[in-house]
């Protein structure tokens, strides 16, 4: 057989030498040495998690979870005390105007018996002793029944010559009165009432207009009513 039908050396590719050679390998053996790490990292995060808090770490938890419940428990006290004092006061308020509706029909009555008394003047019970007996029969109902009234906390107030307030009365006319100052009541109509500190009923007035302005109080600030429950 001649040498030309020998087998042909083997010939590393072109540009490849041992060297390249060896440089790729060790990259290799780097980044397979990165991924372990990186691995082993992951591990020992994971045991890390998965490790029992140290002492210190514990105590530091249980003081946080004994001030959460101290400071749930003082809002809880808080919210069951506040919860009490608006049922006492709801449980007050109905025992207080309990008898508000009832109140304000009697008023009615109170206000029949005071026309009774319009209707028998001083001159005509002078000369007739029965309409001065019926008058004054009318008058002792009245006081039984005004007495009646105060002790179910119903009192009237005073109206006549007070300034016009809109929290207690109700305007019904307005009259020309140069001598009293403007707003003057003038006139009760129906007298109002209150029924402990809450406005039962307002009084119905006529008030002055067309007189001199009245002077601000100095002893009784201008809004010292604004705040008048009239709920009752």
């Amino acid at each position: 057989m001649s040498d030309t039908d020998s087998e042909p050396e083997d010939t590393a590719p072109e540009g490849e030498t041992p060297e390249t050679d060896a440089a790729f390998e060790d990259a290799k053996a780097d980044a397979e040495r990165a991924i372990e790490a990186e691995a082993e990292a992951e591990v020992e995060a994971e045991n890390a998690e998965d490790a029992p808090p140290t002492p210190e770490e514990r105590i530091a938890q249980l003081e946080a979870a004994l001030a959460d419940a101290h400071r749930n428990r003082l809002l809880a006290l808080a919210e069951a005390e506040n919860a009490g004092k608006r049922a006492d006061k709801r449980i007050s308020d109905n025992a207080k105007y309990a008898t508000s509706n009832i109140c304000k029909a009697i008023l009615q009555v109170a206000d029949n018996l005071e026309r009774a008394l319009l209707a028998a003047p001083e001159d005509k019970r002078a000369n007739n002793d029965l309409v001065k007996n019926l008058a004054v029969g009318v008058e002792m109902t009245g006081k039984e029944l005004e007495t009646v009234l105060e002790g179910q906390g119903v009192k009237k107030f005073v109206s006549l010559d007070q300034p016009f307030d809109a929290n207690l009365h109700q305007a019904m006319q307005e009259v020309e009165r140069t001598d009293v100052p403007t707003g003057t009541i003038v006139q009760v109509v129906q007298e109002g009432y209150m029924m402990a500190d809450r406005l039962l009923r307002p009084a119905m007035v006529v008030i002055a207009k067309g007189g001199p302005k009245r002077e601000a109080s100095v002893t009784e600030p201008a809004d010292e009513k604004a705040g008048v429950d009239t709920s009752a």
